[in-house]
């Protein structure tokens, strides 16, 4: 394939802008902190972390780093599993006050996307609202740079050290939106394998199939040429549709997940398979920073605005909580099999470098083949049964879609296009599989 191999389309874009972090990948790299912070000129560093890690090695580790770098840390851990607007808030009071110069973010995708969101409403104020797409918020456009960001990231699945997306749940729709400027992008990202040795398997499974949607939705996404072409190239988003260089971040990522998910689920020794997992996140990462997702990221938002009475093992979050990681993929094989439709192509491609077994398999087979080869995987590593599995009944189906209907950046994302009676379709039939 060359830099040039999708179809051209009236008034799309003929060019993409392709960025990302400067990259340190590797065991025991979260002890280059410091050093890397001290690159920045950095002098007086917020360390952002949730309550959970504030107390464990990980943020121990890069706090020593920065010490021994002589770089003074003040520590902001109120940030909870799937951050909200108010805990945006507190952490943009707590850079005014504290006069740290950058961030270095030690966790997962609720870290990082706060310190992204608290980044920039420290630097350019306002109300986090007002930086979403209409009709939730104004659209008001980022500005400007922000402070510098070290991204550490520890679970192998949102990738959000390698993006310039953060995720934020508006507390009074009781549910997620999100917030994308090229200058939300972390300046340097840390990625130590290591961090995910002590993780309990239903966590690893479920950032496991949010690197799986992440790789396969970026790959199938309608392509950027058939997104309309932006004059002003310090305008373009990195969310622009599968492009060349997305696809080589999400061909590899879906190969890594299709072999080593149920491996490194299955056995927390696995080191080989978590390993490969975490490059896997931070691949799938890269293309979702540089392409976008489309319905299944979407879909998952009624999920988790519409979740009553429900609890995840291994999270210390209280009910209603489905991971973020589960959300996404209880709909993604009705999903795909709809979209598969305007890209078969694609699809049959993403469900073989999944593992599938698609010898054989016509291009009208291959929503069936994706979906089938989805459900092995879940299967395999004792995902929830489709909306079922997390407390939704066939009742539900009108509400989640009228819910997510609302996410029109990525269903404008998706390669075909859906209405809300396609949405209540594709919801009830993901509600159960076996």
């Amino acid at each position: 394939m060359g830099c040039q191999y999708f179809e051209p389309s009236e008034g799309g874009a003929t060019s993409y802008t392709v960025a990302m972090p400067k990259l340190t990948f590797g065991r025991g790299t979260l002890r280059e902190a410091g050093v890397r912070a001290a690159s920045l000129g950095l002098k007086r560093v917020a360390l952002f972390t949730d309550p959970f890690l504030e107390v464990g090695p990980l943020v121990a580790t890069v706090n020593e780093s920065l010490a021994a770098s002589g770089i003074e840390s003040v520590v902001f851990s109120d940030i909870r599993i799937e951050p909200d607007d108010d805990t945006v808030t507190r952490a943009a009071k707590f850079l005014a006050e504290c006069k740290a110069d950058g961030i270095v973010s030690v966790g997962g995708g609720s870290v990082i996307d706060t310190a992204k969101a608290a980044l920039m409403v420290d630097a350019h104020g306002g109300d986090i609202r007002e930086y979403f797409a209409p009709p939730v918020g104004k659209g008001k456009p980022v500005p400007g740079p922000v402070a510098p960001h070290i991204a550490c990231a520890t679970t192998s699945g949102t990738g959000s050290e390698c993006t310039s997306i953060s995720v934020i749940r508006v507390n009074d729709l009781n549910t997620k939106f999100v917030v994308a400027s090229p200058h939300l992008l972390p300046l340097q990202a840390i990625v130590d394998p290591q961090c995910c040795d002590s993780l309990p398997a239903n966590v690893v499974a479920s950032t496991g199939f949010d690197l799986l949607c992440h790789a396969l939705e970026c790959y199938t996404a309608r392509a950027y040429t058939q997104h309309l072409e932006v004059t002003d190239p310090n305008a373009r988003q990195l969310i622009q549709g599968a492009n060349p260089f997305s696809d080589l971040s999400a061909r590899e990522a879906l190969s890594i997940v299709g072999k080593y998910l149920p491996r490194g689920v299955a056995d927390s020794t696995d080191h080989e398979a978590r390993d490969q997992l975490m490059w896997g996140a931070t691949l799938a990462g890269i293309a979702f920073g540089n392409s976008g997702t489309h319905l299944p990221h979407a879909m998952s938002y009624g999920v988790t605005h519409l979740m009553n009475n429900i609890t995840s093992e291994g999270y210390p979050v209280e009910s209603p909580f489905v991971p973020h990681g589960i959300s996404v993929v209880v709909s993604a094989p009705s999903i795909f099999k709809y979209t598969a439709e305007a890209q078969p192509e694609r699809h049959l491609e993403g469900a073989g470098f999944l593992g599938a077994d698609n010898k054989g398999a016509t291009p009208d087979d291959a929503g069936e083949v994706l979906s089938k080869r989805l459900i092995e995987l879940m299967r395999a590593t004792d995902i929830p049964n489709g909306l079922s599995g997390v407390g939704f009944n066939t009742d539900n189906v009108k509400a989640l879609a009228e819910s997510s209907f609302r996410q029109q950046r990525a269903i404008a994302n998706a390669p075909r296009e859906s209405n809300l009676v396609d949405l209540e379709n594709m919801y009830s039939g993901a509600l159960k599989y076996w």
